[in-house]
């Protein structure tokens, strides 16, 4: 991996992990299996080590995973045109590592949970019979994080 050119704008880990967890979304960037790039933007939920998604059992995406599961992930947090200055203020955060399919129900139903109380906090209750009735028909991927790099641009 190369090193970030602007050491002086370089996010310590912790941000770095604060914005991967509070992240409203993020970018999964991917190998199409024909060799092209493909990047969609995507829920997910974060916990040390991992990421996780959740996703129909086919499609596109699971298509791509499965000829090649090395993946980028990006979360952007703040930013703002500044535009006296002629730059934009900004922080991300970019994941690199494998994404593979999660198939202990234990597991997934945690993935599951996590992302309920990311996104839904406050109606578990409701969310659960979401999650029995679509438990069958739904893949849980995820992202075994390998390394990660920050950077923001403080105006």
């Amino acid at each position: 991996m190369r090193t970030i050119r602007r050491t002086d704008r370089i996010l310590d880990n912790q941000r770095a992990v604060e914005l991967l967890h509070t992240g409203e979304y993020g970018f999964l960037a991917m190998v199409n299996a024909d060799g092209g790039g493909y990047a969609i933007p995507i829920s997910y939920a974060a916990t040390e080590g991992a990421i996780y998604f959740h996703c129909a059992p086919e499609g596109h995406k699971l298509d791509n995973l499965r000829s090649e599961n090395r993946v980028t992930f990006t979360v952007v947090g703040h930013t703002g045109v500044v535009p006296d200055k002629f730059t934009t203020a900004y922080e991300s955060v970019m994941v690199f590592g494998s994404v593979e399919e999660v198939s202990d129900d234990d597991e997934r139903l945690l993935a599951l949970r996590l992302l309920v109380k990311k996104y839904s906090a406050g109606h578990e209750e409701v969310a659960e019979k979401y999650i029995k009735g679509s438990f069958h028909r739904t893949a849980v991927l995820k992202l075994v994080i390998q390394s990660l790099t920050a950077k923001a641009k403080v105006i």
